[in-house]
């Protein structure tokens, strides 16, 4: 995709930093849209390296996205605060999570379809219940 190896591995770095700002700087809600967007992506690449063969990379790609899901998705649940929602949202992760390693062993594509529209559902979802930040026009206390 670049030229040389050097200027990828300085794409790289500035791809990292950006995300890192990014996420030093995002709401604890922005942070959940991330961890979609990170998966989505993922599974994304999995995809293009199933269809191109590498099997290394499509086993790497597949790994990134379980991790996403597990220790982020799935570990941000508060399953008390939360109630049949979050256990709902636990549970399809863990179905994301299962069927994320059947697409790996069986080079299932249809599969990473499958986990894609889910989590660009849920992201979705989430978007839309984005808390809004209401600012108060300043009053004025100047008497007359």
């Amino acid at each position: 995709m670049f030229g040389s190896s050097l200027s990828y591995s300085g794409a790289n770095a500035y791809s990292s930093v950006g995300v890192e700002t990014g996420i030093g700087a995002a709401s604890p809600h922005r942070l959940i849209v991330m961890l979609f967007d990170g998966a989505i992506v993922s599974i994304i690449a999995a995809r293009q390296h199933m269809k191109g063969g590498n099997i290394p990379a499509k086993g790497q790609a597949i790994s990134k996205a379980i991790a996403i899901i597990e220790n982020g998705l799935r570990a941000s649940l508060d399953k008390k605060i939360g109630g049949e929602i979050a256990l709902s949202l636990d549970s399809l992760y863990e179905y994301m999570r299962d069927r994320l390693v059947i697409a790996n062993l069986n080079n299932q594509s249809d599969i990473l379809d499958e986990i894609q529209r889910l989590l660009t559902d849920l992201k979705s979802a989430w978007e839309e219940i984005e808390p809004s930040i209401s600012v108060r026009p300043q009053q004025s206390n100047a008497s007359s």
